[in-house]
């Protein structure tokens, strides 16, 4: 209905050719003023309560307490309390035990009064969704570090699992970048089972329904899976002989541990450029007896302390950093505006500088043949280099000198048709990443151990390879366009692992069929279409939570209109040949009146994810250029008379 509504709808005013020009102007003109002096871009990028918590708690396990900053991050936390009580992972979302928990005891150790009606609400709204015993494994092992629950109540994770052989059914090339990364400090930790300082004593025995010391059973993995009960027995198993393992060995797996993590410390970039990593290898640092000044210790601290941004009245800390990702959007969003030297040239000299060229990565455990040549989401993390980013950032170059770029985008063409996946279709870190029955593991209640294809990726990988001349007719892009048949939704739409959802996957892989030449009249572009259009809102946008990673919530629906799924719709609307559809139009309203005076766009809502059902983000830069791109877009194509996009997003 909400479709049919829209349809209906008639147009918004402002849509004159007058004040199109002018959105796309001043949209790119605001773009171009947050350009940094070296040419790129980088925009703040936000989680939920968690990351935050987590840094509160990770001073107060070290004894380092910065109680000015921590307070202005407890602000943040305060700010972000859901009406339900407790904290969600997303804007608006409903509320999540584990980040709860962590917020609570974050706020508690800053110095929260348990009596203050926040935290009241907050402690009867934890014990209303099962307590503190309800949180999932890595929240039960930050307890466990505090000596909140007993260290049974996480599965075993022998550290040991480091030094088995690659053909082994469990081994760290086996699971996804971020859970290696995440994991083998952590595993440390794990086995010397250090004891916070906490230095105020803090505790937090209100948050449980039942007394952490009689909790039963603490599994919550409850995949349905003949692996599951296996898995489980096995962690029985090994919960029995784990404490006979010779210190012998246990200390040559710590060691190895160790050495795995200095070899990719990353300098002031930190372990694997993401929080979780970086904060756990602070933590082994501490629990194997290095002191502060201790050059690995103090260099992965300094790499934590760069996420946090500092504000005079709140403070949050990030998961991470994106300019990679935000300088080859913006650049592709500032080419269709009609923006090109030197600003762009510029970016993209500074892209061209951030291929990794020279380190072999951990994604060569499968595809040992392949050179380097990809690049990274972040400023630096040599050993991950992303697919997604390598091709986003080589169609840009294309887009904006091929001549002059060439060489940078041969090898990282190369490079990323390297790791294409047996299946047709590309992870966003390694090629056939497809251990499925690992993520029935008692440590993996998470659901994101792994690294599989998505159909975003792959559809981003199809759109450069079309860009830059590959045709259906080359075994690799069959295989890859077979890929993107398979995935399509019964709906016609496609999931998207790395944006928010739906509208995300399904924008992504009607452009890529696009450039490649799939006719706008195959039935998986028509029914595509007909989802997309089903899902306008009666404002003329589009939205969608991230409730909809959930198998039994709706697709492509949120309480609001988002101006980054908006564009994505459109967008993608627009590569299936919908430019004069009268929904097309009433998108580009929507957007055009709902920018604000500075040329951007405001966006509360989360509109990416990190791992779906378990974290999610908030880019504040996909409210800056995607509007501009769909504006831009609009504007070209309507001008030229054209119906085909020339590019592979």
């Amino acid at each position: 209905m909400q479709g049919l509504a829209a349809n209906l709808m008639p147009p918004l005013a402002g849509r004159t050719s007058e004040s199109l020009n002018g959105a796309v102007g001043q949209g790119a003109d605001a773009l171009l003023k947050l350009q940094r002096d070296d040419g790129h871009w980088a925009f703040e990028l936000e989680a939920d309560a968690t990351i935050p918590a987590e840094y509160i708690l990770l001073d107060h396990f070290l004894g380092t307490i910065n109680q000015p900053l921590h307070e202005r991050m407890a602000k943040y936390l305060r700010d972000i309390q859901e009406e339900h009580g407790g904290w969600p992972l997303f804007h608006r979302g409903d509320l999540n035990i584990s980040a709860s928990v962590k917020a609570y005891f974050a706020l508690k150790c800053v110095g929260d009064a348990v009596h203050a009606p926040h935290m009241i609400r907050a402690r009867q709204a934890i014990l209303q969704h099962g307590g503190a015993e309800k949180s999932n494994v890595f929240t039960r092992i930050q307890m466990a570090l505090f000596g909140a629950v007993p260290w049974r109540a996480a599965p075993v994770m022998p550290v040991e699992i480091v030094m088995l052989p690659k053909w082994f059914p469990f081994h760290l090339s086996k699971v996804a970048y971020w859970s290696r990364t995440v994991m083998v400090p952590l595993l440390v930790l794990m086995a010397l089972k250090p004891q916070a300082r906490n230095p105020k004593g803090i505790r937090i025995d209100e948050l449980f329904v039942t007394p952490p010391e009689k909790v039963g059973n603490w599994h919550s993995n409850n995949t349905r899976s003949v692996w599951n009960p296996v898995f489980r027995a096995l962690d029985a198993i090994l919960s029995f002989f784990e404490p006979m393992i010779p210190k012998k060995i246990r200390q040559r797996a710590i060691d190895q541990a160790a050495a795995w993590v200095k070899e990719r410390l990353n300098g002031e970039d930190g372990l694997g450029a993401i929080y979780p990593a970086m904060a756990n290898a602070v933590m082994m640092h501490a629990a194997i007896g290095y002191p502060a000044n201790h050059p690995d210790a103090a260099i992965a601290r300094r790499a934590l302390d760069k996420l946090v941004i500092d504000q005079p009245d709140r403070s949050y800390c990030q998961p991470c950093f994106s300019p990679v990702w935000d300088t080859g959007l913006a650049a592709h969003a500032l080419l269709e505006a009609g923006i090109s030297k030197p600003q762009l040239e510029k970016a993209c000299d500074w892209l061209v500088g951030k291929q990794i060229l020279d380190v072999v990565g951990d994604w060569a455990n499968w595809r040992p043949d392949v050179r380097p040549g990809g690049w990274a989401f972040q400023y630096a993390n040599p050993h991950y280099p992303d697919v997604d980013d390598a091709a986003v950032v080589i169609m840009a170059l294309d887009r904006l000198d091929k001549q002059k770029y060439r060489a940078a985008i041969e090898r990282g063409a190369e490079w990323v048709l390297g790791l294409q996946s047996k299946n047709g279709g590309w992870g966003a870190f390694d090629a056939d990443n497809t251990y499925y029955y690992l993520n029935h593991i008692p440590f993996a209640d998470h659901g994101a151990l792994l690294d599989p294809p998505s159909a975003d990726v792959s559809a981003r990988c199809l759109g450069m390879l079309a860009q830059l001349g590959h045709t259906k007719d080359q075994p690799h892009v069959a295989a890859a366009i077979d890929y993107l048949r398979r995935e399509q939704e019964p709906e016609g739409c496609w999931f998207g692992r790395w944006g928010t959802n739906y509208i995300y996957g399904t924008w992504s892989v009607l452009c890529a069929l696009n450039a490649i030449g799939i006719d706008a009249k195959d039935p998986m572009v028509r029914r595509a279409v007909d989802w997309l259009l089903s899902k306008q809102r009666s404002d003329g946008g589009w939205g969608e939570d991230g409730a909809s990673y959930w198998t039994d919530k709706p697709k492509g629906e949120c309480a609001v209109s988002t101006p980054a799924q908006t564009s994505w719709a459109v967008l993608g609307l627009m590569a299936a040949g919908e430019v004069d559809h009268p929904a097309v139009a009433k998108g580009i309203d929507h957007l055009t009146v709902t920018q604000a005076e500075d040329g951007l766009w405001k966006e509360d809502y989360y509109t990416a994810v990190g791992f779906p059902r378990v974290f999610y983000l908030r880019y504040h830069g996909y409210k800056a250029f995607f509007p501009v791109w769909a504006l831009a877009r609009y504007k070209n194509l309507r001008q030229s008379n054209a119906t085909q996009v020339l590019f592979g997003m």
